[in-house]
């Protein structure tokens, strides 16, 4: 479609094209299409490439580290102070998921700003379905520290009883809109962030020798991206920390 729009003097480039997911091993059980795409292999590659960053930065320990160490220090260090200041003490317990989560949607969002790469974090099937697990484990974990009792972060202690019938439906709705919101959040940035990119670049194919200006945006562009994506993995990462936070505490 590209091609076509290209020569009969359209946009050259199809903004789109980027998040389509298109299967690499078809794999077919049942009527069920569990194909093998290219957002599992990103999501493979992703993996692989956070296991080997974290093995190669640690695998001396050395008392006055490297840069690849200091890396590796400063994301532990930022995610540990993130989950002391806001879950406390008790959320140490909880320190390797939310560090592993981190890393896992950082690094997503990172290698999906390499040309010809997929960004699955773009897709609101993936982001939510990490949304949905968080939001379970969290419920989970405030009825098993908690039992019934967890049902009373619905009504805000010290409120009239009559308030209830008011309080407990808006407590209710905005409890259990937040795997849609945190899922929202990260899906819509990545993808805004693409389609602007492929935007500007069409812009540059389309101009030539005149895509000065649009070249100039787009470099802005990328830098600003790869600052979202950093933000956008602490943002995610940091409401899931509130989150645990409440099941813990609640309040």
């Amino acid at each position: 479609m590209a091609t076509q729009d290209t020569q009969d003097g359209g946009f050259p480039v199809d903004p789109l094209h980027q998040f389509e997911i298109t299967p690499l091993i078809p794999i077919n059980i049942g009527g069920l299409d569990l194909s093998f795409t290219n957002s599992a292999l990103w999501m493979l590659i992703t993996v692989g490439v956070v296991s080997a960053f974290m093995i190669f930065a640690m695998r001396h320990h050395e008392l006055v580290p490297g840069r690849l160490q200091n890396c590796a220090e400063l994301l532990y260090e930022i995610i540990a102070n993130m989950v002391r200041d806001n879950v406390g003490s008790e959320g140490r317990q909880y320190f390797p998921f939310i560090f592993t989560l981190f890393l896992f949607v950082l690094f997503g969002n990172t290698l999906g700003m390499i040309p010809s790469s997929f960004t699955f974090t773009s897709h609101i099937a993936v982001t939510f379905a990490m949304a949905i697990v968080i939001f379970i484990a969290v419920t989970v974990i405030g009825f098993m520290r908690h039992g019934l009792g967890y049902c009373r972060m619905f009504f805000p202690h010290g409120a009239p009883a009559w308030t209830a019938v008011i309080l407990v439906p808006i407590e209710l709705i905005s409890y259990l809109s937040r795997p849609i919101s945190l899922s929202m959040r990260l899906f819509a940035n990545m993808m805004a962030g693409h389609i602007l990119l492929k935007v500007f670049a069409g812009f540059v194919l389309l101009m030539g020798v005149a895509g000065v200006v649009p070249l100039a945006a787009l470099l802005g562009i990328t830098a600003l991206e790869f600052l979202v994506a950093v933000l956008q993995a602490y943002i995610f990462t940091i409401l899931t920390c509130v989150y645990l936070h409440d099941a813990i505490h609640m309040h």
